[in-house]
Formats: structure tokens, sequence, C-alpha cells
């Protein structure tokens, strides 16, 4: 679904991603892990442009991602992004905001754009909150909503962007069983996180960065129990494993 060759990007004269090579299978669960300025959200930031990388190839099931619209427009099609910041609509209710990109990017009509509104929210068990207005919910309840909004758009790939950092520890857990159930149902997920018990549950594989690169990869057993470089012992070492 995905391949990064050689992608290379610089913030004016800092290299915050440095020859990334990576590739992601149809349905793989992959979590990003790494220490704060290691280039994690960079990274998935790139995969749909919302970062423009300078170098380097990045394949989005079977298109050449460029800077042009129109390629734009094909892969963000298949791209569903979750981010740390909920990014509703505040002055649009919950099912307002699940249908304007249906309508308005997707040319759906409204009593469809509807329907499918609440068959995703009834997905990520908060159907009784359609009519509410964003400041009336709880943030793990936004976060949920932010969910429903990528998925009415029927994305192939599903990327989160530390979708529970901005949370109270109380609401991490109802946002983590949403995205467990997402990975049970088979879609392609990339999550950039700091829940260690999520990635050691969910994902196949996890990627470990540093400074730009991928320093190691693998399976979550194996990277939490056996870690291979030094930089990955001292992070899982300062950060909780549950």
């Amino acid at each position: 679904m995905i391949a990064m060759r050689g992608v290379n990007k610089w913030f004016g004269q800092m290299r915050v991603l440095a020859d990334i090579n990576l590739t992601v299978a149809e349905g793989e669960k992959l979590v990003i892990c790494g220490p704060s300025g290691s280039g994690k959200s960079t990274l998935i930031r790139c995969i749909n442009q919302l970062e423009h990388h300078q170098m380097g190839d990045i394949v989005v099931n079977g298109i050449k991602v460029d800077a042009e619209l129109k390629t734009l427009d094909l892969v963000r099609r298949d791209i569903g992004m979750v981010f740390q910041s909920f990014n509703l609509y505040p002055h649009m209710t919950v099912l307002q905001n699940l249908m304007l990109a249906q309508v308005w990017v997707q040319g759906r009509k409204r009593r469809d754009a509807e329907e499918v509104a609440r068959h995703y929210l009834d997905r990520v068990h908060i159907p009784e909150q359609a009519d509410k207005f964003p400041a009336q919910l709880s943030g793990g309840q936004q976060q949920r909503v932010a969910i429903a909004r990528a998925l009415c758009t029927k994305p192939k790939i599903m990327l989160f962007d530390e979708p529970t950092s901005a949370l109270d520890p109380e609401m991490i857990k109802e946002v983590l069983d949403v995205m467990t159930e997402l990975a049970t149902e088979g879609m392609t997920m990339i999550c950039v996180t700091h829940e260690m018990g999520f990635a050691r549950n969910v994902a196949n594989r996890v990627i470990f960065m540093d400074a730009g690169r991928i320093v190691e990869q693998g399976p979550p057993a194996e990277f939490f129990s056996n870690p291979q470089s030094d930089r990955a012992k001292l992070f899982l070492s300062q950060v909780r494993l549950n």
C-alpha cells in the first residue's frame, strides 16, 4: 500500500528525515515510536503530502506522490488522517462535521452522507452525540468523532498522529479501543504514538526512529524484549510499557 524509497526532508538547514526506506503492506498495522523530534510525525505527514519531501519517492496504492494537485487528490482519497488536535468545526454539530467532506468533496447526496455519518458514529460508539456541538463533548468523544469523520470517506489507509497525546488518562482507553477495533477489521494503519501497550498488542511491526532515521524495526515481541540499538534500549527504559 505504501512504499518510501530514499525519502529526505529538510526544514531549512535541519534535516528531519534522512534516507527513509519503508514499505507497508495492505492490512498491516504499523506503530512508529521514538523520542520527541525524531521525525515520526513528519514521516506520516509526507505520505499524504501535508509536508512535502525534497528527495526520494513515495508511492501510495500504486500512485507516485508529487506536488501536482490532481495526484494529491487521488492519493488523499485513499487516506484518512487523525491528528493530535481534533480539528472539528466548533459551529457545526457532530453530524454536520461528518457530512461536510462527503457532500462538498465527494459529491454525495446529503441523505446518503447522513446515513454514512450515522453508521460511523455507531462504529465509534457515540451515535447519541450526533446533534451535539464539539464543545459539549469530552476530549475522548471529540477524538472518536474525528476518527469517524476520517472513516466517512472510506479510506484504504488510516494515519494516526499521536491521537491520544492531548487526552486525559481516563479518556485514552476509549480512543485506543476504537483504534483496536479498526485494526482487527483489517484496516491498513500507521500510528505515531507513545502508547506502548497499544503497540505491543495491536501492531504487526514497530518502527523506532531517532534523529530523522529509522534505527530499527521488527515485530513488537522482538522489539520490546530484545531491542538491538542502545538508543532504543534507553527509550524503552523511559516509557510506560503497559
